[in-house]
């Protein structure tokens, strides 16, 4: 009987949030078994420091905050898709204007998750981006 192989695909995240809390809350949920195959390649405090980071490490998969200091998300998505347009960014933000979460969409991002969000709802978003 052959046996079936479940391949997983490493994925490289790069998770960029002005809140060291939510950094690291995205950080720990990596451990979840049904995300499988991901490490994280870097944790930014803001655009410019991700935009940095992106070109340096070339992340797979990125959460992004769309209000940062020093260079906003709308900005670094843009950014990030001239470095590598394969980058699928999930924007996870509280901002409840739906005209800049389309316009990070029209940028270039692939996902939306609204703060505050639980464990699920993250992990649901990633492996949407994923697939």
């Amino acid at each position: 009987v052959p046996q079936t192989e479940i391949i997983y695909v490493h994925s490289k995240l790069m998770i960029v949030d002005d809140s060291n809390i939510i950094r690291n809350r995205i950080a720990r949920l990596m451990g979840n078994p049904r995300l499988p195959g991901i490490s994280i390649i870097g944790l930014a405090k803001d655009g410019a420091e991700a935009v940095d980071m992106c070109r340096r490490n070339r992340p797979d998969l990125v959460t992004l905050d769309l209000t940062m200091p020093n260079m906003d998300g709308i900005e670094c998505v843009e950014k990030m898709m001239h470095i590598d347009p394969a980058i699928s960014v999930l924007v996870v933000s509280a901002l409840s204007d739906k005209a800049t979460a389309i316009s990070a969409l029209k940028k270039g991002a692939r996902g939306f998750l609204h703060k505050p969000f639980n464990d699920e709802q993250l992990v649901d978003a990633l492996l949407e981006l994923m697939e």
